[in-house]
């Protein structure tokens, strides 16, 4: 499995309209690529600016190419995001998952 880990930064009065576009947009079309397993989005406050983070799981590097293109590395945005944004990384983190602990209570 692979995650891929993303990070964007926003001014925190957009933290919230950022959120609400990824919910309506990004995390829609995660969920339709064969191949994913789910996907976090963290949220961190710090003052003037929110730290927003998305970890999506996969089940290998094609999967997560079937996603961002060619260049499993490379990031994905869309037209809107540039209003949001401070600035627009181009290179996501991939890592080989390598150990995963089940919640035993959602059984």
């Amino acid at each position: 499995m692979i995650a891929r880990i993303w990070r964007g930064i926003t001014p925190a009065d957009q933290a919230d309209g950022y959120l609400a576009f990824l919910r309506e947009n990004a995390l829609q079309r995660y969920a339709e690529i064969p191949g994913n397993r789910g996907v976090h989005v963290l949220r961190r406050d710090q003052g003037e600016h929110t730290e927003i983070m998305i970890v999506s799981l996969w089940d290998s590097l094609d999967a997560v190419r079937a996603f961002a293109g060619e260049r499993a590395e490379a990031s994905v945005y869309y037209p809107e995001e540039d209003r949001f944004l401070l600035e627009m990384e181009p290179l996501v983190r991939l890592y080989d998952v390598v150990d995963r602990v089940e919640d035993p209570a959602q059984d």
